[in-house]
């Protein structure tokens, strides 16, 4: 049975870092990327994300049919980098409009799509004996959105950490560069 270890933190708390160094001495790494170029800076920002991994780790960049990926690649150990960048992609790789009117049973219909990915992803994670190492993002200390979409970008975040850490052996907190095991 696979083991699934969540790492969660704020903004540039140290969460990747302390990701990484927890399979740095691993050569056999799959390496997901969920995040997509999207300006100039993204593109530095991966830049950066790939000159500091193991150049022995395979890398995948996606953020749909993850399982399949795991399934491909057949690594002892997966870092997934980040989950809620990957739900940003999910959110925005739909052809609703979440801005306007949307109504809560369309909403309910989306995220269970999306944590549907995660489900696959886990399931596939525990039959093959892997070790899955998740980065996220914690939401739920911030203020409330001003608008709509931020607010159903936070509660799907924090609804698919839960889901997340709920589903994991192990789960750390990163703040200032300090790990806190909390499960």
């Amino acid at each position: 049975m696979g083991k699934i270890i969540l790492v969660t933190g704020g903004s540039r708390s140290g969460k990747s870092t302390f990701a990484e160094n927890l399979l740095k001495e691993k050569d056999q790494v799959l390496y997901i990327a969920t995040a997509i170029v999207t300006d100039g800076e993204m593109k530095e920002r991966i830049e950066r994300h790939r000159e500091s991994r193991n150049p022995k780790w395979v890398t995948h960049e996606g953020f749909t049919n993850l399982n399949e990926a795991v399934k491909k690649y057949n690594k002892p150990y997966i870092l997934l980098d980040c989950v809620t960048i990957m739900l940003t992609n999910l959110i925005f790789n739909r052809e609703e409009n979440l801005e306007e009117n949307v109504s809560r049973e369309t909403l309910d219909a989306i995220y269970r799509e999306i944590e549907k990915e995660y489900s696959l992803l886990l399931k596939q994670v525990k039959e093959e004996d892997t070790t899955l190492v998740m980065v996220t993002n914690e939401v739920g200390m911030g203020l409330v959105p001003e608008y709509k979409l931020g607010r159903i970008f936070r509660d799907f975040a924090g609804w698919i950490n839960q889901y997340l850490a709920k589903n994991s052996d192990e789960v750390y907190l990163v703040t200032c560069g300090i790990p806190l095991k909390i499960k």
